[in-house]
Order: C-alpha cells, then structure tokens, then sequence
C-alpha cells in the first residue's frame, strides 16, 4: 500500500527553507524577485510610452517659450536700434581743435583713449569709429557755378582719418599740401557733386570771411567716387558724397546747393580760417546693436550715461587734455524708449503661455486621474498586503522617472538647441515646473486616493468656488481702476491672469449648470421615439465610475483656451485694425500724390486716378500758411481746404475727418456771389460772430466767407492744427484761379504702391524722381507692422494657441479614455440587443456634443466678457507702432473664429476616436463577457 499524501510542511526543509531536494543532488537556487520598475514599464509599454511623449511635449514648449520670448525682445532692441541710423546711435565727441599743434596723430591717441574707456556693458562697432577734423560750410562766390534762384552754392571742408580708403579717384589727385605757401586749400570733391554744381579739376573755389571781408581759396585737385555711398562711414559728414540741395530759413524759402569736400593732413591748420569758430575735431564711435541684450539694457543705459555725462566723461577730460570736450548721444533716451516699448508689449506676450501652463496643468491632472483610475484596484492590494503610502508612492515615483526624465532632458536639449540665446534662468525654471509637474502628477493622485476616506463636505467645493469668484473680481476690478502696470514694472501679473481667472469661474459656474440643464434635455429627449438622444444625453450629465456629476477639468482646459484665444485674438485683431485706420489717417485715405513745392498737373490726376484699384479720387489745393481775419484774435493762422464737395466729402467720410454734408456748400454756393464762397470751419473757429471773416493771401487776394458749417477736421492735412476751413473748388477757382490748381491727390481703394508710383511717372515723364511725394495706406501699414517687436509677440501667441488648443484636444480625449470601460460596456449590451454600429457612433457623440458646446458657447462668452471688462486698460500703441486711443473693443469675429474653431476639433476628435477604438472595444467586452 501507498503510504498517505505528503504534505507541505512533509517536502519544506526542516529550516522551513524550502522545498526537500533528493539525496546527492545540488539545491536549486530561488531566484530573485523581479524589480518593481521594469516589470510595471514592460506590463503597459504603451501607456508608458504615451506618459513620456506627454512629458516630452510639455517640457519642450516651458522650455522654448521663454527662449523665443528672450530673443524676440533682443532682436526688437536690435532691430529698433539699427533703423535709428549711426547718427543715432553713436556716442559723438567733440573739441575745438588746437592750430599750431593740431596733428593727425594727436586726434588718433584721443581715439584710442576713448575707445579704451568703453564699459563692458556695450560694445564699438569694428572699424566703424569715424573722426577727423570740420570746418563749416561757406558760400562759395565763384562765377558760373549752379545756383538755384540765385542763392550761391556752400562749401564745408572735412578731414576724415582713412577717409581716402573710402573713395576712389577717378579724376586728379588725391589733395597734399598747398603748392605754395598761403596758396589754395587743395581739395577733393564728389563726381556727382562736382557735375551738379559745375565744378572742373583745376578750379579754384573763393569765400570771403565775415567782418574783414578777406578771400580765402580752395583748388579742386581730384574727383572722386564713394565705394559705397549707403555705407555708415558717411552717415552725418555733410554732404561729402553728392551735393545736397537744401532751403533757407526765409520765409518763402529758397533752395540752394549744398556739398564737403575732403583735404589731406597737410592742410588741418587751414580750417581756422575757412571755419572760424565753426571749425571742430570729432570722434563718432558707433554703438554695436548686435551685441545688446534686452536683459542687461539697464546696465548698459547706466554705463552710457557715464560715459556722456558721468564719472567716464570726467576722467576722459583728464585723460585727453581736453578741457572742452564734449560728448553728446541720444542712447540714453533710445534705451528709455526701447524698455518702455518692451515692458509695455510684456503682458500682451505672456497672455499665450500663460494660457498654455493653465490648460497642460489640467491635462497633467486628468492624466492623474485616468492612471489612478486604472490602477486603483492594484494599489489598494498592495495596501491591503502590507504595504504604506509613502512606499507605494515612492514606487510609482521611480516608475514616473524612469520615463519622464530622460524626456524632459531629451526636451530642453531640443529647445536649448533650436533656439539659442544666453539666458538660462527662464529656461530652467520653466522645464523644471513642467518635469516636476509630469513627474509628481500620478504619485499625488495615488496619494490622495489611498488616503483614508473623509466624510463628505459639501461646503468645501462652495467655499473653493467663492474664493475663486472673490480672487477674479478683485484682479478685474485693480485692472479697471489702475489700468496696466506702468512702464519699467515688468509683466503685469493681474492683466496676464485675469483672463486665466474668469475661464477658471466660468468653467465652475456651467460645472454646476451644465448637469441640471444637459439632464433637463435628457429628460425632454426621453419622451421622444428615439433612444439614442436619451441615452447620450443621460450619461453627458452624470459622470463616469460612479461619479455623481461629470468632472469639472474637461470643461475648464477647453475654456481655457477658448477664453485665452479669443481675448488674444481680439487684441491682434484689433492691433491690425487699429494699425490700418492710423496708416488712412496718416496718409489722408488710401493713397495721396503730393507736391510739396509745386502743383499737380492734369496728366499726372488723370493716370493716377486710372491706376486699378483706385473707387473714387479728389483734388485738393492746401495751404497752412493763410490768414483769416475777423476772428476774436484779430487774425489767426489756419489751414484752408479747397476741393471738390462731393468727393471730398467721400474722403472725409472713409477717413472719419471732417464729416459733413455736401449739400451744404452746394446751398451756400447758391446764396453767395462775387468774392464772398461758402464755407466749413473747425469748431474753434466757430465761436462768436463769423460773419467778418476774410481770408487774406499772400499774394494780396481776399476771400469773403459764408460760414455754412461745422468740421473736427480734415483728412488732407495730417497733424495740422485744428483751425482749418473748407473751401469748394468750383467757387474758388472763379475768384482766385491759383487756389483751385491741386498740390494734393487723395484716393480710396486698394491701390499698389509701385502702380501708383508708375501712374506718376507716365503722368509726368519730364520730373524729378523726388518732386512728388507719394504714400499709400498699405504700405504705411505695413511699415508701422514691421517692428521685430510686434511680430516677435504674434508669432508667439500663435504658438501659443496651438499649443492650448492641443492641449485642450488632449484633455477631451483623455475624458473619453477614462469614460471607455463603461462606455464600451454599454455600447456591448445594446449590440446584443440590436444596436447598429453607425447608432453607437452617434451615441459616442451625443454624449460627448454638451461639453463642446458648453466649453465653445461659454468660451466664447468669456472671452468676450474679459475683452468688455479688461479691454479699457489696455494699450495697443506699442503693438500698433504708433500713438493710438487707449482701449479695446469687443470683436465678435475672432472671438467666434476661435471657438468654433476649437468645437469643429473636438468634434473630429470625437468622431476619430470612436471610429479607431469603438468597435474594438465592444468587441472585447462581447468576447470577454460582462464582469461588472
């Protein structure tokens, strides 16, 4: 017989050590437990994996945004700098020169004693400081040479150091010394020059002195032609390229020719007496804008200041020997101007990301949840078997490291590399939040719900929303009453989270609206044939695992970035705008040809009326140098308008100038006769007894006016002062014919600036390139947009946007995971009972079509409500690149752009998502059977 079944306390070891092994044969090793990390990454990969590229992209935008917004504001600063010009942007040294010891190396040892004493804090252009010594310029009394309206030519000598390495000679000799003692200052001029003043090789040029009325004599030696006339070796030298033609200071003024000449070392002690006391040694030391960081511009603004008139300026004094020194620059009020502008841009530009962190800080918490959700049951084993909070929380956190930081690294080293800049600290600490956020998500969450349950506190969750209701209405109500943070107080953090703030309450207010108002519909699609409805509609106001509401986070990312989108949408919407109406008003309409010293002739109002694009034109003849008298004054300066009524009228309508009613001319014209026209006066010419009023002209004319109106101004005389009168063309031009000839054209329309520059040169083929001056809307737009500063914000918003919105895609498609084991059961059951795929499809839908709909149609109420209550304080003159009204109006289109915008991808999210694993997952639950 078979003894009794061994048991297991029979086969373990005495020690209790193990199984018994047979006699003669090795024990078998135990082997080791599996580590707790891999084992978990290699049970779910993909979640594993989905949980890295999350981390990936989250940390990559904290890390870049913050770069792109440091080099955006140093391009900006750069930018801003640069189209200022070397003249700008130099530090200008001046003295009276020393005759008797004045020597070209003497002026190079001042040089490099004021290049050596340069801060760290700013840097000098390589090879771009320009001295030398001046003299100014002289009328020339020399016969024959060019002299519009009798005024003489005027001639100013230079000494450049290397300035000959700047031309080249194409005629003569470069200027030595004086072929005889007390002869001729030997000098150098421009060819271009030379031609238009009528100057040969070999002429000698005479001025006379002031008071001793003694002839001084220069000989043109050589003829020469810049290498690069645009280069800023030349900036602010007088006119020693080419001859400039320029206007007295008299009243008509008068044009008159204008040029330098360059002369060798040889002669420097000959400038006394062409240049008397106008005669001075410079040094230009040019700033280098490549180098300047917005950043460090506080310092360096400090260091230039003492270098004009501080500390550095007094030890050059010492240094040089030169007691009259005198520096000059206007860096310090550029580098004021420049921080104002990009401290008041700030907030605009921080809106995006800070409505980015808002919606990848929600996501992160969803993505907690639905984690915690899955792994709820296995984490309350592990608890019932023995193990602690802070244990399993310190095994999940190592499970979180394992993927997450190597993606973060992975992250910031792709931003550091895709956008260089020298400015770690914004990086660093952004990465960081966005790391630690990724990394400490699932461990709090599996914190929380191991923790030992509470009873229910219904006032909690009220009291977190009163709070959140108190915290945005104050923020609102600072905003409104103080405006935006003043310039140099860095990035207003109210303006920035105001926005934030009201998405936040208004994600809490249809939290608590949305399940009693989506159940009423339930209730009211029950009653109905149809079941799908009903069912979609129940399970979209309750929430999922047997929550009794559905999640609030959903709702609050998607209004988030609706909220966020729409409010910076409204204010690039409105920048443009605003930049448009400012190039009109700056221009007159959408085109003008002007001539500021002449008329416009027929041919020329003809081709530039046929130009396309052009819907109506007026001719207009201004002047702001008449008199009007009559007036409380006696007489008062004004601008008078003459134009035709009708179309002028049209202009002063498109440009919102000057509005008034054609008609009341045409009545005026009709009562009026002899030299008495009608006419509409600006409003501070209509106090009083206008019935005296008489224009006087300057060539003797006199105008009688029938004051028929009233006008705030007018489109044809941007920035002119507000005393204006409007006068009809018709009228005018039968009383005194030289009012009516137009020196104005004004168009309206999309007119091309190169068709209209064309127009003018087949309209006038025989004139000067710059005898007319001509301007279009479109092209002042887009210069006043051209500013790195406001490209650099935009390009950052948009970025910005993109990433909410697909954080907030995120966020519903996280919220239709955790809802899919419920769902996927449901859609199961009803496919046995007969439910096609195309009617779950729809139920998928109408079940997720309440939270779109709640997040656009509030999103876009949100937006629009933080525009209505924060739009007053804010100011678009840095964004727009001009001076324009403080305050933002409620733009309905960009608003609604948005919020559709971002319904339409939650609706195809929906639909994707359903169509990819809908069907799968019914399947499983149909083979697998019910187990809930």
């Amino acid at each position: 017989m078979t003894g009794p079944a061994a048991t297991d306390a029979d086969r373990r070891t005495p020690g209790g050590t193990g199984p018994r092994t047979p006699r003669g044969s090795a024990p078998r090793a135990v082997p080791p437990p599996a580590p707790w990390v891999r084992t978990r990454l290699r049970a779910t990969p993909l979640s594993s994996l989905l949980g890295a590229a999350l981390a990936f992209v989250a940390v990559l935008l904290a890390a870049a945004l913050p770069r792109a917004m440091d080099r955006g504001t140093d391009q900006a600063l750069r930018s801003f700098l640069e189209s200022r010009g070397p003249s700008q942007t130099s530090l200008m040294v001046s003295a009276h020169p020393r005759y008797g010891e004045q020597s070209p190396q003497e002026l190079d040892e001042v040089l490099s004693t004021l290049l050596a004493r340069t801060a760290p804090g700013f840097s000098v252009v390589p090879g771009g400081p320009v001295h030398g010594i001046s003299a100014d310029s002289r009328a020339l009394g020399t016969p024959g040479l060019a002299a519009p309206e009798g005024v003489p030519p005027r001639l100013g000598l230079y000494h450049l150091r290397e300035g000959f390495e700047h031309v080249r000679f194409v005629e003569g000799s470069r200027p030595g010394a004086a072929s005889v003692p007390g002869g001729p200052v030997p000098i150098a001029l421009a060819q271009s020059a030379a031609k238009t003043l009528g100057v040969r090789v070999g002429m000698v040029l005479e001025t006379t002195t002031g008071m001793t009325m003694t002839t001084i004599k220069a000989e043109v030696v050589g003829l020469y032609v810049p290498n690069d006339e645009a280069e800023d070796f030349w900036a602010d030298t007088g006119c020693l390229t080419r001859a400039c033609l320029l206007q007295t200071s008299t009243h008509p003024p008068v044009p008159y020719w204008q040029t330098s000449a360059l002369t060798g070392p040889e002669s420097l002690d000959q400038f006394g007496y062409w240049g008397e006391t106008g005669t001075r040694d410079f040094w230009r030391i040019p700033l280098d804008p490549s180098t300047l960081r917005a950043d460090r511009l506080p310092a360096t603004a400090k260091a230039v200041a003492s270098y004009v008139s501080g500390p550095t300026a007094t030890r050059l004094t010492q240094e040089t020997h030169r007691s009259d020194l005198h520096i000059t620059s206007r860096l310090p009020e550029l580098f004021t101007l420049a921080e104002a502008r990009r401290q008041a841009a700030a907030p605009l530009a921080a809106m995006g990301p800070a409505g980015v962190a808002g919606v990848a800080f929600v996501v992160f918490c969803l993505a907690a949840g639905l984690t915690g959700d899955r792994r709820e049951a296995e984490l309350r084993l592990l608890l019932a078997r023995g193990g602690s909070r802070a244990g399993i929380v310190r095994r999940l956190l190592a499970e979180n490291a394992v993927t997450v930081l190597p993606a973060a690294a992975l992250a910031a080293a792709l931003a550091v590399f895709l956008l260089p800049t020298p400015r770690w600290e914004g990086t660093l600490l952004a990465a960081s939040a966005a790391t630690l956020l990724a990394l400490l998500a699932v461990p709090v969450r599996a914190f929380v719900l191991l923790s030992p349950k509470r009873r229910p506190g219904p006032r909690r969750r009220l009291v977190a929303e009163v709070l959140a209701l108190a915290a945005t209405a104050a923020a609102v109500f600072e905003v409104r009453s103080r405006g935006v943070a003043p310039a140099g107080a860095g990035v207003d953090p109210l303006l920035v989270a105001a926005p934030l703030l009201l998405a936040l309450c208004g994600g809490l207010l249809l939290a608590r609206l949305q399940p009693a108002l989506v159940g009423a519909l339930a209730r009211a699609a029950g009653r109905g044939p149809g079941l799908i409805g009903f069912l979609g509609l129940a399970r979209a106001a309750r929430g999922t695992g047997g929550r009794a509401r559905p999640s609030v986070l959903p709702l609050i990312a998607m209004l988030l970035a609706v909220t966020t989108g729409g409010f910076g949408s409204t204010v690039l919407t409105g920048v443009a705008d605003a930049r448009f109406v400012a190039a009109r008003s700056a221009v007159g309409g959408d085109a003008q040809v002007s001539a500021p010293s002449g008329t416009l002739p027929e041919s020329l109002t003809t081709a530039v009326a046929a130009v396309p694009g052009v819907r109506s034109s007026v001719k207009v003849w201004s002047d702001d140098n008449v008199f009007l008298y009559g007036t409380k004054a006696g007489s008062t300066q004004i601008s008078v308008i003459t134009a035709d009524p009708v179309e002028y009228a049209k202009l002063s309508e498109a440009t919102g100038k000057g509005r008034f009613d054609p008609a009341l001319l045409a009545a005026g014209a009709a009562g009026t006769s002899g030299s008495t026209v009608p006419a509409l006066i600006s409003r501070d010419l209509a106090d009083g007894d206008t019935s005296g009023y008489v224009l006087r002209l300057e060539n003797g004319g006199e105008l009688k006016l029938a004051v028929v109106g009233e006008i705030d101004g007018t489109p044809a005389r941007a920035g002119a002062r507000s005393t204006t009168v409007v006068l009809p063309a018709p009228q005018v031009l039968a009383v005194v014919p030289q009012m009516g000839l137009p020196n104005h054209w004004f168009g309206l329309g999309e007119v091309d600036q190169h068709r209209l520059e064309r127009a003018v040169r087949t309209g006038d083929p025989a004139a000067a390139e710059e005898r007319y001056r001509v301007r279009t809307s479109s092209t002042e737009a887009a210069a006043l947009g051209s500013d790195p500063l406001q490209r650099s914000a935009e390009r950052l918003f948009w970025a910005s946007l993109a990433g909410a919105a697909g954080f907030a895609l995120l966020a519903v498609l996280l919220t239709l995971v955790r809802a899919a084991p419920d769902r996927a059961a449901l859609l199961a059951r009803l496919r046995t009972m007969g439910l096609r795929p195309r009617q779950g499809v729809l139920l998928i839908l109408v079940e997720s079509v309440p939270l779109a709909l709640a997040a656009a149609l509030g999103g876009a109420l949100l937006a629009a409500g933080a525009v209505a209550l924060l739009g007053p304080a804010v100011d678009l003159s840095t964004l727009v690149g001009t001076r324009v009204p403080t305050g933002l109006q409620v733009l309905a289109v960009p608003v609604l752009i948005q919020a559709l915008g971002l319904g339409v991808l939650v609706a195809g999210a929906v639909l994707a998502e359903a169509a990819v694993s809908g069907r799968r997952q019914i399947t499983t639950e149909l083979r697998a059977g019910d187990q809930r």
